[in-house]
Order: C-alpha cells, then structure tokens, then sequence
C-alpha cells in the first residue's frame, strides 16, 4: 500500500483515524493534516473517481494484519491437521514401537485422531494375525488417552484401525 508521498493522486477523498470523512482535500493539505495527528497517510483505493486515503498508524497496521494472517494459519493447521497415520509392519522392532507409539500418544493428546495401518509384503500375507497382535497391542498401550474406534479391518494387503481421544482425559 502507499504511504506519504508515495501516493501519486493530487487530490483524495481523507478519512480520519476514528473512520469520519474529512473531504476531498490535495496531496500536500492531506499530508500536513497527517502529520499534524501524528499518522501516516495511507491510500485504500485508487478506483472510483477520486482515490480514497485515510489517516492511521500505519506499522500498527501492518502488525495487526500479519497478526490476523498468522491467526488463520494457526486454525487452517489445526483443522488440516486432524488425522495423523502412523505405519507399522508385523515384525516391528520394540525401539521404533515405542517411538511411534509415543509420537501418537502426544498426537491423541492433543485431540486429534490417530490412524493406524500395517501392509503386508509377500509373504507376510500369511501371517495377518501377527499384524492384528501388533495393533492390538499399539491400541492397548494407547488405551489410557483413545479408544479403538472399530476392531482392524483387512483390505487387501492394508490392515487399517481408527483411534479416537478418549473424552475422559
């Protein structure tokens, strides 16, 4: 947005601070009224027969803008960010169980819903028990802060299982 005398327009519709019109006034009157209350002249629209400018604090403003911006950002990633899959394999080794068990423990804590998969290669085929055990087990170890939304369920080579937070942290 232009500011002060990078404002082009020589003469401009002036709004006060607390939004009442001043009138058109020139470049160098609109100018002088700024500085005299202490603020910036800011151009709002160009469009239209005579360009509109209002007098305000203009890095207060700038603030307030990346302020709102950052604000929707934050609630877009959490609305986004409301399922986390985490994978696993039959023959999990314990080291990388516990992490990713603890990773989606912070996640559930949060409130946010967990999904829980397993694919089998090859020969693992053969054995989806042993995948079923495995996620029993994950949702066994999380059951303090979620709950198993339905038993695992085998699609194709893909074991999937739902967990919700729990209501009574």
């Amino acid at each position: 947005m232009p500011i002060n005398e990078q404002i082009k327009a020589e003469q401009m519709l002036v709004i006060g601070p607390n939004g009442e019109q001043l009138g058109i006034k020139s470049k160098e009157e609109a100018l002088t009224l700024a500085s005299y209350a202490g603020f910036d002249l800011v151009l709002i629209t160009e469009k239209g027969d005579t360009p509109v400018c209002k007098l305000m604090d203009y890095n207060k403003f700038k603030y307030e803008k990346k302020k709102k911006l950052k604000e929707s950002q934050k609630k877009q990633r959490e609305n986004n960010a409301e399922l986390k899959e985490y994978r696993l394999s039959p023959n999990i080794d314990v080291h990388d169980f516990n992490t990713k068990l603890n990773n989606a423990k912070k996640y559930l804590i949060k409130g946010h819903k967990v999904k829980i998969s397993i694919r089998f290669r090859g020969r693992e085929m053969q054995f989806t028990e042993k995948g079923k055990e495995v996620m029993l087990k994950f949702a066994e170890e999380l059951n303090d802060v979620a709950e198993m939304e339905a038993a695992p369920v085998l699609d194709g080579r893909n074991m999937y299982a739902m967990l919700n937070p729990s209501k009574n942290k």
